[in-house]
C-alpha cells in the first residue's frame, strides 16, 4: 500500500499545483472554456490521446479482449478512431474558422439561438453526466483496489478531486496536464502489456494456444456483425464535443487538423494494446473471472507495487483527463448555449466566469448522483452515445452541406430521432435501433425542410461550401499580393 499511496500523493499534488497555477492565470471566460483559441500542436495531441484513453481503455477494453478477442478493437475502437479522423480531415478547418465554443453553437449561429437547446441538453446532461459518472466510479475502483478504501467513500473522494481540479484551471489546465499525462498513461498501458506477455509465456505461446476466432478481426460472428457494431458506435464521434473543443481550442486551422489527426492516430495505436492484453490474459487468468476485474488482477496481484503503482497512476491519469474533459464539455453547453444565448446575452465577463464555474459544479454533482444511484451506468452511457449520434449527425451534416435545410426541419428531425431511438425497445422491430434512429432523422429532416420555409432568424448558408469559397478567395487574394498562401 505504501508504494501506491506515495504514487497517488505525488500525482495529485502535481495536478493541483497546475490547477492552482491556472486559477490565477486564467482571467477570461474564453480562456477558461476554450483556451482562448490559442493551444499549440503538442498539447492538442496530448489531450486527444489522454481523453480517448479513459476508463474504457484500461478496464473495459481489457475485459472485452478477454471475452471476445481482437474483434472488439474492430467493433468499437477502430470505428471511433476512423470517424474522429474523418471529422478532423473534413471539418477541422471550417469549424476552427468559425471560432465557436460548442456543437450547439453551430446550430445557434445557423438557425438562431433556441435551435441549440436540443444538442445542448444532449451534450450536457445525456452524455456528459453518465460519462463523468463512469470516470468517478472507475477512480473509486482504483482507490478500493490499491488502498482498501470503501467504495462509497472512494466515489466521494473521486468526485471531490475531479471537481477541485476542474473548477480551478478550466480547459487550459486540463489540456496542459493532459499533454503530460499522456506519457504516464502510455507508460502504464505498455507496462501492463509487457507483464501480460511475460505471464502468458511469450507472444509465440499466446498465438499457438489462443483459439483462432479470438485473434481474427471478424471474431466468431463474422463481417456483418462487426460492421453493424461499427455503424452503431462510430458515427457518434463525428459529433463528439470533446473533439470539437480541441478543434476550437487550437491556435489555428493547421494545428487543429495536424494535431487532431496525429492525436487520434496515436490513440488508435494505443487502443490495440488493451484488447491484446485481454487475449493474452486467457493464458494465466482464471477462465471464470469477471472481465472488469482482469485489469486489477494483472496490476495488483501479479505486479510488484513499485511497478503496479505506475500502471495505476496511468489509469488515474486516464480517468482524470476524461473526467475534466466531460465536465468542461457540459459546462460549455450550460454556460454558452443556455445561460448566455437564452438567459443573459448581455452578461459581463465576471458573470460568464461565475456561470462557467457554477456549471462545472452542477455537472459534477449530477455525475456524483448518477455514480451513487445507478448500478448499470455502462448501459446508460451506451444509450447516450447512440442517442447523441442519431439525433445530431444528420442535422450537423445538413448545416455543413445543405443550404435548403430549415430550422423547423432540423429541430423536428432531432426531436423525432430522439423519440424513435428511445421508443425502439417497445416497437418490436428487428431493424437495429441506431439504424432506425438514423432513418427517422434523415427522412424527417429532408421532408420537413422541403415542406417549410426558412425562418427569419436563420443565416441561410451551407457552412462548408461557403467557408470553402471564402478560403479560396482569401488564398487567391494573398497570391495576388505576392504573399504565401496559408496551409
Amino acid at each position: 500500500m505504501g508504494w501506491y499511496l506515495s504514487y497517488f500523493a505525488i500525482y495529485f499534488v502535481c495536478m493541483f499545483a497546475a490547477g492552482i497555477y491556472y486559477f490565477f492565470k486564467v482571467k477570461t471566460y474564453n480562456d477558461y472554456l476554450i483556451g482562448g483559441w490559442s493551444v499549440g500542436f503538442w498539447p492538442i495531441v496530448g489531450t486527444i490521446v489522454s481523453t480517448w484513453c479513459g476508463a474504457a481503455v484500461f478496464i473495459g477494453w481489457v475485459g472485452m479482449g478477454f471475452t471476445v478477442g481482437l474483434s472488439g478493437f474492430f467493433k468499437f475502437a477502430l470505428p471511433g478512431i476512423f470517424f474522429s479522423i474523418l471529422l478532423i480531415f473534413l471539418f477541422a478547418s471550417p469549424l476552427r474558422r468559425q471560432k465557436l465554443y460548442t456543437l450547439a453553437d453551430l446550430f445557434g449561429e445557423r438557425f438562431g439561438g433556441k435551435s441549440g437547446i436540443v444538442p445542448s441538453i444532449l451534450s450536457a446532461f445525456i452524455y456528459s453526466v453518465p460519462t463523468l459518472a463512469l470516470q468517478i466510479v472507475g477512480m473509486s475502483t482504483v482507490f478500493t483496489i490499491a488502498l482498501g478504501m470503501d467504495m462509497e467513500v472512494g466515489i466521494f473522494l473521486s468526485f471531490a478531486l475531479i471537481l477541485g481540479f476542474t473548477i480551478l484551471g478550466g480547459l487550459p489546465a486540463a489540456i496542459i496536464t493532459d499533454a503530460y499525462q499522456s506519457f504516464v498513461l502510455l507508460a502504464g498501458i505498455v507496462i501492463l502489456f509487457g507483464a501480460a506477455v511475460l505471464y502468458g509465456g511469450g507472444i509465440t505461446n499466446v498465438i499457438t494456444l489462443t483459439p483462432p476466432e479470438l485473434l481474427s478481426p471478424l471474431g466468431p460472428d463474422g463481417l456483418s456483425e462487426v460492421l453493424l457494431f461499427a455503424l452503431s458506435v462510430g458515427p457518434f464521434y463525428m459529433v463528439w464535443q470533446s473533439t470539437w473543443q480541441r478543434i476550437f481550442a487550437s491556435e489555428n486551422e493547421k494545428t487543429a487538423k495536424k494535431a487532431g489527426i496525429t492525436g487520434f492516430a496515436i490513440a488508435g495505436a494505443i487502443s490495440v494494446l488493451p484488447y491484446s492484453i485481454g487475449v493474452i490474459a486467457r493464458q494465466f487468468a482464471p477462465a471464470d473471472m469477471d472481465p472488469d476485474l482482469l485489469f486489477s488482477y494483472v496490476t495488483v496481484e501479479l505486479l510488484h507495487p513499485m511497478i503496479g503503482g505506475i500502471v495505476l497512476v496511468g489509469l488515474l491519469a486516464a480517468l482524470m483527463t476524461g473526467a475534466d474533459s466531460f465536465i468542461l464539455q457540459g459546462s460549455s453547453n450550460l454556460t454558452r448555449d443556455l445561460y448566455y444565448r437564452l438567459y443573459n446575452p448581455n452578461a459581463s465577463e465576471k458573470q460568464l466566469m461565475a456561470a462557467a464555474r457554477w456549471s462545472v459544479v452542477i455537472i459534477s454533482v449530477l455525475g456524483l448522483f448518477v455514480a451513487y444511484a445507478l448500478t448499470d451506468i455502462v448501459t446508460l452511457y451506451q444509450w447516450a452515445l447512440r442517442l447523441s449520434a442519431t439525433v445530431m449527425l444528420f442535422p450537423f451534416l445538413a448545416v455543413m452541406f445543405w443550404k435548403r435545410a430549415t430550422k423547423k426541419g432540423v429541430v423536428w428531425s432531432m426531436l423525432l430521432a430522439a423519440a424513435a431511438t428511445l421508443a425502439w425497445p417497445y416497437l418490436g422491430i428487428s431493424l437495429d435501433h441506431t439504424i432506425f434512429g438514423f432513418l427517422v432523422s434523415i427522412i424527417s429532416l429532408v421532408v420537413i425542410s422541403l415542406m417549410t420555409g426558412h425562418d427569419k432568424e436563420e443565416q441561410v448558408r451551407a457552412v462548408y461550401w461557403e467557408d470553402l469559397d471564402s478560403a479560396e478567395r482569401e488564398g487567391q487574394g494573398e497570391m495576388d499580393d505576392g504573399k504565401k498562401i496559408p496551409l
